[in-house]
C-alpha cells in the first residue's frame, strides 16, 4: 500500500492463524485501486480518520471506531485529511495480500 509503514506486533501466528499489525497511513494523492482477495479483516483507529471504500460505499472511521469486513467486497483503506494510525488484524489470506513475500512463523 502506497504510504504506508507497517509494524507486525504478533510474535507467532496465534491460535486461530491471525497476524496483528500497526499501520501508519499518510494521505496519497493518487485515488488507490480497490483490491479483492479471500478472508476477512478488522481495524481499529488509533489516531487520525480513515476512508474505508468497500464496494460503491465510502466510510469515514474516525479515532476510537473500528470495521471489520469480508475481503472479497472491492476495498480500500486510505487516509483521510492527514495521516491516520490503525490497529489492524487479519487472517492468512489477508497476510498473504498485505505482506507479499513475508513468511510469518508458526
Amino acid at each position: 500500500m502506497a504510504g504506508s509503514t507497517l509494524w507486525i506486533l504478533s510474535r507467532e501466528r496465534d491460535r486461530r492463524g491471525v497476524t496483528i499489525a500497526k499501520m501508519r497511513i499518510t494521505p496519497n494523492r493518487m485515488i488507490s485501486e480497490t483490491k479483492v482477495h479471500p478472508g476477512y479483516e478488522w481495524f481499529t483507529v488509533l489516531s487520525g480518520t480513515v476512508q474505508l471504500r468497500l464496494g460503491e460505499r465510502t466510510i469515514l472511521v474516525r479515532e476510537g471506531q473500528e470495521a471489520e469486513f469480508f475481503t472479497m467486497t472491492p476495498h480500500t483503506i486510505e487516509a483521510y485529511e492527514g495521516p491516520v494510525e490503525i490497529l489492524t488484524i487479519f487472517d492468512h489470506d489477508g497476510e498473504r495480500a498485505h505482506l507479499p513475500g513475508h513468511r510469518h512463523p508458526g
